[in-house]
């Protein structure tokens, strides 16, 4: 009988969040798998002591890294120096790397929401009755608040942004408030295009339904795909269409994206099972 790859799959099962059940969804994905790999589920705080004993990790809803960040960049450096093999690959350029990308896709002219870091370049931003102010390292919406314009002279003196311009602690970054008519996310396995969702209230972020994107919608998705130069994994695509029409990069989720199943047909579940089961083989033979 073949032996069959291994795989440490990694995900917080009891983790809470608003208005997804991870362990719904990873409970699912396992289940399907199991048809092509020997599997074992793990905590994220578990994984860096159990993955040598597997083909390769997979990191899927392990909840946002802030909660365990010495863990995490322990088992990062100790997949590193390892070789360890793990899925998504650790040198992703997006969420997986911080919220630098935001700011280097608005340096480069890419269509993101304008994004600085520093009070002297607020200016640049476009004018907006508020502004969204949120953590360098966030996730999940955590610490994220609205300011009006003379809000901004406030993050100098509340320890947001330092004195001479450079960043205290992990910093923050700033963006207008885009009046939006609705977000809409693209789902990736590898570079080939799985699904789309959006949410039509922008009041209710995780109230999705299918969306058939235009070749511009993918056009616009597909860009930043390339940028991030991913050959395997796992990607979200999280974009706002503007009340005149076009879209704006919101997120690029690159480390543990929810992929909200659960509220696609069947026939687009089973293919993006069989696309990830397929790429996963790729990179275990790689």
């Amino acid at each position: 009988m073949p032996v069959r790859p291994s795989l440490l799959f990694v995900t917080d099962l009891g983790y809470q969040a608003r208005g997804r059940r991870y362990c719904d969804e990873d409970v699912f994905l396992t289940s399907r798998l199991r048809e092509d790999f020997d599997l074992a589920l793990c905590h994220p705080l578990d994984a860096a002591a159990l993955m040598d004993g597997f083909d390769a990790v997979v990191v899927r809803n392990s909840g946002p890294v802030l909660h365990y960040q010495r863990e995490y960049d322990a088992f990062r450096d100790r997949a590193v120096a390892r070789g360890t093999r793990v899925y998504n690959p650790l040198s992703g350029r997006g969420d997986m790397a911080g919220k630098q990308y935001l700011l280097d896709l608005t340096a480069a002219g890419y269509p993101v929401i304008p994004t600085v870091d520093r009070p002297q370049d607020v200016h640049l931003l476009p004018e907006a009755a508020e502004y969204v102010v949120k953590p360098r390292a966030g996730a999940d919406s955590i610490g994220l608040a609205f300011v009006p314009r003379g809000g901004l002279d406030g993050l100098v003196n509340d320890g947001g942004l330092g004195h001479d311009g450079g960043l205290v602690h992990d910093g923050v970054l700033v963006q207008p408030r885009i009046d939006f008519r609705y977000e809409v996310s693209f789902y990736y396995v590898d570079d080939s295009f799985q699904y789309a969702l959006h949410a039509p209230d922008p009041a209710r972020r995780w109230v999705l339904e299918p969306y058939e994107p235009s070749g511009d919608d993918l056009a616009f998705a597909r860009r930043f795909i390339d940028w991030n130069t991913l050959d395997h994994g796992i990607q979200r695509v999280d974009a706002c269409r503007t009340r005149e029409g076009g879209l704006l990069l919101v997120e690029l989720e690159d480390l543990n994206p929810y992929l909200s199943l659960d509220l696609v047909p069947e026939p687009t579940r089973d293919a993006f099972v069989a696309a990830m089961t397929d790429s996963l083989h790729r990179f275990l033979a790689g």
